[in-house]
């Protein structure tokens, strides 16, 4: 039996489903919530950035961040999914692997993604379905779950 699992992710949270039946819909297996993930930077990051003198004259500037409070939250959520889908590779729980999330999310999800569960990846769509209903999401991953 060809077990493939459809991950359907935001930064807010992810809801991992099996695939039906020759194509036929989809079974939620568990979902992954993530309040940070809504945030702002300021919600996230209270603190103003760190200020500095020139090294010439008598003006300042703020640091430059390395990256956004936001990503950073975006990021950690990204690796809490990516160790959820290798527990459950390695408890052989499906043998294929979709992923479905927004341009910049799918890339930090793939970035955490071990080469192994990398190489499970049959399909991606880089749409934000987040918000859209169970029922409904079969609609959009037409190409997802056709065989």
């Amino acid at each position: 039996m060809d077990r493939t699992w459809i991950v359907v992710a935001h930064r807010g949270g992810a809801r991992i489903f099996a695939a039906g039946q020759s194509g036929k819909g989809m079974d939620l297996v568990t979902e992954l919530e993530h309040p940070a993930g809504k945030l702002k930077n300021q919600d996230i990051d209270s603190d103003k950035q760190g200020r500095a003198f020139e090294r010439r004259g008598a003006g300042r500037h703020a640091y430059t961040r390395e990256q956004e409070p936001t990503e950073h939250v975006a990021a950690q959520f990204a690796k809490q999914i990516a160790t959820v889908l290798e527990d459950a590779r390695t408890a052989r729980t499906y043998e294929r692997l979709a992923l479905v999330a927004e341009p910049r999310f799918l890339g930090m999800l793939r970035a955490a993604l071990s080469p192994s569960v990398a190489a499970l990846v049959t399909a991606t769509l880089d749409k934000d379905l987040g918000g859209i209903e169970e029922r409904d999401l079969p609609r959009h991953l037409t190409e997802i779950l056709s065989p």
